[in-house]
């Protein structure tokens, strides 16, 4: 494959601006990854029934402190992840995301055929910037109930719910998370790359304070230097079950979306891999997994993947598609799409609230938010916008375009846009005016002066196709 090239990365990171994070409550570095001991590194987690036990990161908290993370000098200077040198040797394009030299495609796909080939085959993302996390403890439920409105008390073992990190009184959405239950008080949690530096900060706030309040012990570890990649696509579980160590001992077709396993990979050189957490779903609307992988056998493990597949099934996909696969599937971009200033119910996000916690609260903005579940009209406060989808005519909706009714006056504004490769037209996230939020509305979108003709439309987009044991969804 080809070499990067610098000159043409550097064009290419024009393209790319609307996909990395400008607001300026993101992190745009990190502290500098420390090395993680080999030993540490090959404490595998046996799949069973027991609690499973993590490799440990270098970097571990315990109880209510947060040892070195939030007190390490910020640095200008962009980390990268353990796949930086694969993407290169495969011709990624590297701009920076999240304080991360992160590929936005490759030289044998453009982005929009990278799109078009994880919808019909599969993808392989890199997605090692992002934060993993490990809370446990005999406190580790009820903090993490404290900070976010998961029902995590009836989150069974290896399920994941998608939630929100919460501010307190208002409410206002911190970032958005994937917590998943590996034991009885053990869980697993991703969070934002953009938001490493605020979010270590905030959890080392809050965790002081709930132990301050008399809260349970809780431990939280950092996983610094994991890998952690996306097998994105139609062909993801035929890819994964070919790679596997142990097909026979495990059946990918009764590992449904939201659910995860421990598995062992069989590498290139005839080693077989650590069990490795790995969890069906991802941030593409196709059906896929999400592997976390100690740094000394990321490579491997992903290599073993890309050949085992080869290139007809399996390719490398960078942050250009994966943005317009996410958007495609109505999933937000935190930092565009979502921020301190909004709440769940604001941001058609009410899912993610429990069942249970909809009648005995206990979270970060529990009055605000479960007040905005019931409309004005039902004698609740509602809200005064929602986010929506629109589908947009002419040139497409960027980021801050202004959503006007039929006389001219603002009633909303588009958060993120792009053309839709797959359905060729115009699409578009953003906030709008309660009352106009209803699908089939019709409104016009401002593009560079211009009024354009646009129709608020349900999300996803394109029809998600998560396994949940039957037809795609």
């Amino acid at each position: 494959m080809k070499s990067l090239r610098a000159g043409k990365a550097m064009r290419d990171a024009a393209a790319s601006r609307r996909i990395v994070p400008r607001n300026s409550q993101f992190c745009s570095t990190a502290a500098p990854r420390p090395s993680i001991p080999q030993s540490s590194l090959q404490r595998a987690i046996p799949p069973s029934n027991s609690t499973p036990r993590i490799a440990r990161p270098a970097i571990r908290v315990t109880d209510t402190a947060l040892r070195n993370a939030s007190t390490t000098a910020s640095t200008t200077e962009l980390q990268k992840t353990p796949l930086y040198d694969l993407h290169v040797a495969h011709g990624g394009k590297m701009v920076p995301f999240g304080g991360f030299h992160m590929p936005v495609q490759y030289d044998s796909l453009s982005v929009s055929a990278s799109h078009h080939f994880t919808r019909s085959h599969a993808s392989l993302f890199d997605v090692s910037h992002m934060v993993q996390h490990r809370f446990s403890g005999s406190g580790a439920t009820a903090f993490l109930e404290k900070i976010t409105p998961c029902g995590i008390s009836e989150l069974g073992i290896h399920r994941s719910s998608l939630s929100t990190l919460l501010l307190p009184t208002t409410g206002g959405i911190v970032d958005d998370t994937i917590i998943t239950r590996l034991g009885s008080e053990l869980f697993y949690v991703v969070t934002n790359a953009g938001c490493r530096e605020k979010d270590l900060a905030y959890l080392k706030e809050h965790l002081d304070a709930f132990v301050k309040d008399g809260g349970a012990r809780v431990k939280w570890e950092v996983l610094h230097g994991f890998g952690l990649i996306a097998l994105q696509g139609p062909l993801s579980e035929e890819i994964l079950t070919g790679a596997l160590a142990e097909p026979e001992a495990i059946q990918l077709k009764e590992m449904l979306f939201g659910q995860s396993k421990f598995i062992k990979i069989q590498l290139l050189n005839n080693e077989i891999s650590s069990p490795l957490l790995t969890s069906r779903g991802g941030y593409t609307g196709e059906d896929g997994f999400e592997i976390s992988i100690p740094a000394a056998e990321t490579v491997a493990v992903t290599e073993a993947l890309l050949q085992t597949a080869t290139p007809e099934k399996l390719q490398l996909a960078g942050l250009g598609a994966r943005d317009s696969l996410r958007l495609e599937a109505g999933m937000c971009l935190y930092g565009h799409d979502l921020d301190e200033a909004t709440t769940p119910v604001e941001a058609a996000l009410s899912w993610v609230i429990g069942k249970s916690r909809r009648t005995r609260g206990g979270f970060y903005g529990d009055s605000m938010i479960l007040s905005q579940l019931k409309p004005k009209s039902k004698g609740g406060a509602g809200v005064a916008r929602r986010r929506i989808g629109l589908v947009v005519q002419g040139a497409p909706a960027r980021e801050g375009a202004e959503i006007v009714n039929d006389i001219g006056e603002n009633i909303g504004h588009i958060t993120s846009g792009c053309p839709s490769p797959t359905l060729s037209k115009n699409i578009a996230m953003g906030y709008i005016k309660d009352g106009f939020h209803k699908s089939g509305t019709e409104v016009e979108v401002v593009v560079r002066g211009k009024k354009r003709k646009a129709v608020v439309t349900k999300m996803p987009f394109v029809p998600s196709r998560y396994w949940k044991g039957t037809a795609p969804a």
